[in-house]
């Protein structure tokens, strides 16, 4: 008994990367660097950055639905326990999901600097 008991609490506190391991986080795509880069590199790095962020698109819908179920799991636990590691779970995934947002808004800025100095290279 002393095991499950064990085991049931490790599983409520576990980090939300494993509560949620059907969202799969997409891996960032390298940006091309704009100074040494050719038009077909930059097209090239555009590209990769649309297919990230659909698939981030994807894994943050995802997430929303991992987030909307451990509020619910929350309201419905039964025990002062199972509510606070519900609450831990939440805020976990929040913040998993906002670092998800605010890598993509990175990676575009990044990107933009880079066809910026693609451009000056170009005598654009």
């Amino acid at each position: 008994m002393k095991f499950m008991t064990s085991l049931a609490l490790s599983l409520m506190i576990a980090p939300a990367s494993v509560w949620a391991a059907d969202c799969q986080q997409p891996e960032a795509p390298t940006v091309p660097d704009g100074a040494s880069a050719s038009y077909d590199d930059m097209i090239a790095g555009q590209q990769a950055i649309k297919s990230f962020q659909a698939d981030n698109k994807q894994y943050l819908d995802c997430m929303d639905k991992e987030i909307k179920a451990a509020v619910t799991e929350a309201k419905t636990a039964k025990t002062p326990e199972e509510r606070s590691a519900a609450a831990e779970r939440h805020t976990d995934m929040v913040n998993e999901f906002n670092a998800a947002i605010s890598e993509e808004e990175q990676l575009a800025a990044k990107f933009n600097s880079e066809i910026q100095e693609y451009q000056a290279e170009q005598g654009n």
